[in-house]
């Protein structure tokens, strides 16, 4: 790809940084909408589910396949095209009027996601090839990952309050079209160096498989019973078809995720953060959410906004604040440390009360949250690219995206199963349904604490100290 000079670089950082906040927005742009939707087309609480998660399996289980697609094919097409697909599928979730409809809508976003964001973030790392710089444009990057999900929480309450919920979707196709013309305007038509190899379809097929009956199977849990044959099946083949895929990987021509990329340890221990990180964002996303809607009776819009607070410091982060820390102190401290603030501020939504007052019980943890998040993202998301050649940014940017949208659809369907098990419980202990919500949410809340305090301290102990070249005068030149 050609490279571009000046301005007109960090305009296409602008412009596809707006693609991947649309594609974001939609994992949690939904949340609130949710109820909304339960009551029009007539889910049940257990299938309610799938809006998020059919989006999140397909997203994760095509990013690897997005990003080798891109590697072979031109980064700037497949980037192109899956934003094509994406917009029409939310077109098409917009108009969905049965829940059948919606789900499969859905699962087509994901798959229009994946490749945005796997190409995406091979485009930005081409396009900034000087440390200072990278850390920089990686900043900007971090906070459309970190803030979109917040962000998304806010503006679906806006649209839900004063429309409906169908337009959760259909806001996307104006921006999808703006970011198409960007693009083409922006983005130079170059080819990348193809190498010779066939399409892994068998190791995307085993680990999409082996993810989406995983999460099929924690989310029924609850219902068909953790040590029924359903359950304990699923979680068998599911297991079965991850070590046919890692088989498969390591035999494969061309695999979809070489193995030997975790020989470098920083992209490794990048990786498990990210996977424990991601699950403990979804414990911030989704329950405060539902917390906030089902037991303290915010609307939507007021639920989007408790979310602003914190949506204003990682804004402030990916402002060049977090380049500067980066730089100054390398990669490992800013990420435990920013990972350690959110377990704390996790750790305080813990003990929410039945009547919770926003200034002295939200909010805390609200800045705390946004704190960590700012400060350990990009250290996360340099940490799982920095060691990779510019020929595999691709498959490093899919794997490191599987880390966080494995990491959240999985971690989701836990806290939610958790939940769901500690409501029921107290339920029918004879608690009122208030007080059984709240404190499902508690628990939920436990356990999100424990996944950010893990995440911390493996990144701590394990990830090499490896300062990122540059002074902080470059970053800020931008």
């Amino acid at each position: 790809m050609t490279t571009l000079e000046g301005s007109r670089r960090w305009l296409a950082l602008y412009v596809l940084c707006i693609g991947v906040l649309m594609i974001v927005l939609d994992t949690t742009i939904v949340t609130v909408a949710l109820p909304s939707m339960k009551t029009d087309l007539g889910f049940s609480d257990t299938a309610l589910v799938w809006v998020v998660n059919a989006y999140m399996l397909t997203f994760g289980g095509f990013l690897l396949l997005g990003g080798r697609l891109g590697d072979l094919y031109g980064h700037r097409r497949l980037f192109l095209g899956g934003l094509v697909l994406f917009t029409a599928a939310s077109l098409a979730c917009g108009l969905a009027a049965t829940r059948a409809l919606l789900v499969a809508a859905r699962a087509v976003q994901g798959v229009g996601g994946a490749v945005v964001t796997a190409v995406a973030l091979s485009l930005i790392m081409n396009l900034f090839t000087g440390e200072a710089d990278r850390a920089k444009a990686m900043g900007v990057y971090g906070f459309i990952c970190a803030a979109g999900g917040s962000i998304g929480g806010f503006l679906g309450g806006v649209l839900t309050s004063a429309f409906s919920w169908h337009w959760v979707f259909l806001v996307n196709l104006p921006i999808g079209v703006l970011v198409y013309a960007g693009c083409l305007r922006l983005l130079p038509g170059g080819t990348v160096q193809t190498r010779p190899g066939r399409l892994d379809w068998a190791g995307a097929l085993t680990i999409t498989g082996a993810l989406m009956l995983a999460v099929y199977a924690v989310v029924g849990g609850n219902e068909q019973g953790w040590a029924s044959p359903q359950t304990i099946g699923l979680l068998a083949i599911a297991l079965l078809l991850f070590v046919a895929f890692l088989v498969i990987e390591s035999r494969v021509a061309a695999p979809l995720m070489p193995l030997g990329l975790f020989r470098h340890r920083n992209i490794a221990v990048a990786n498990v953060v990210g996977v424990l990180w991601s699950a403990a964002m979804f414990a911030w996303f989704v329950i405060t959410a539902l917390y906030l809607q089902l037991v303290l009776g915010y609307d939507a819009l007021n639920v989007g906004l408790a979310f602003v607070p914190a949506d204003l410091i990682m804004a402030a982060f990916s402002l060049g604040l977090s380049a500067r820390i980066v730089v100054r102190h390398g990669l490992r401290t800013p990420m435990w440390l920013g990972l350690l603030i959110a377990a704390l501020g996790l750790g305080l939504f813990a003990r929410v009360p039945l009547d919770g007052r926003y200034l002295v019980d939200v909010l805390p943890g609200m800045l705390l949250l946004g704190l960590g998040a700012g400060l350990a993202f990009n250290p996360v998301l340099l940490a799982a690219m920095n060691d990779v050649d510019p020929a595999e940014a691709g498959l490093a940017s899919g794997v490191v995206n599987t880390a966080f949208m494995m990491g959240g659809a999985l971690g989701l369907a836990v806290l939610a199963s958790v939940a769901d098990a500690e409501t029921r419980s107290l339920r029918a202990s004879g608690a009122v349904d208030t007080v059984a919500l709240a404190g499902g949410h508690q628990l939920a809340f436990v356990w999100g604490t424990g996944f950010a305090l893990l995440a911390a301290l493996i990144g701590a102990a394990l990830l090499k100290p490896k300062p990122v070249a540059g002074g902080a005068a470059a970053v800020a030149a931008h």
